[in-house]
């Protein structure tokens, strides 16, 4: 029979070798892990996770642009022949940055726009004792929207254009220089008319009620 010293050493060598065993197995999964990793493998959760809630989230449709008609305008200023290159401007300004899309008048559209070139001045900024150094041209446009087929006012808006130029002993080259300024105006005008558009658009103000400007107003009826 054994003795009971040698079963208890029996006993430590049989747990060594379980420990010897199990630290075997440890090593080779880490190292599989490890394998694994460096070729590429990722362990990632599919699917779009949890949300706060649990409602889902939806993208809501946006509505087209509508389709805008700008009517040339009408002079009732004493400068001629403005009224074809500010009526332009405004169509370049708002195809770009009003928020409508511009389209002819044979064409459907829900909105159109009309407006008048109000006035024209030209006061002096600067002068000697006998002649003017320099001038500014001045430009006062007011425009309205209208729905086209109920012609329900839905924006009004009142714009002024400013542009300085100097003034020189030649007088056609002053009238040069005065034509620029007034192009300029009319750029600065349609620029401006356009982003207030959009931002008419954008805070959903075109659907409310707007009050009729007062004909030939030049600043009493700004919406």
């Amino acid at each position: 029979m054994l003795s009971a010293e040698t079963k208890n050493g029996a006993i430590r060598i049989e747990r060594v070798r379980s420990l010897s065993i199990l630290s075997t197995q440890i090593s080779a999964l880490c190292l599989s892990l490890t394998l694994l990793s460096a070729c590429g493998y990722q362990f990632r959760v599919e699917g779009a996770g949890p949300t706060i809630g649990g409602a889902e989230v939806t993208s809501s449709p946006t509505s087209p642009p509508p389709r805008l008609v700008i009517q040339a305008l009408e002079n009732k200023s004493f400068e001629p022949n403005l009224e074809t290159r500010y009526t332009n401007y405004l169509r370049h300004e708002f195809s770009s940055g009003s928020g409508a899309q511009i389209v002819s008048e044979t064409e459907a559209a829900d909105l159109v726009l009309s407006g008048q070139i109000l006035s024209v001045t030209l006061p002096t900024l600067s002068f000697s004792q006998t002649t003017t150094l320099e001038s500014r041209a001045e430009v006062v446009v007011i425009v309205k929207v209208e729905e086209t087929r109920t012609q329900r006012l839905v924006w009004a808006q009142t714009a002024k254009g400013a542009s300085e130029f100097f003034v020189t002993p030649d007088l056609q080259f002053n009238r040069v220089l005065q034509n620029r300024a007034l192009e300029q105006a009319g750029r600065f005008i349609a620029e401006d008319l356009a982003s207030r558009f959009l931002l008419q658009l954008e805070s959903g103000q075109l659907a409310k009620p707007t009050e009729r400007p007062a004909p030939d107003s030049a600043g009493t009826n700004v919406k």
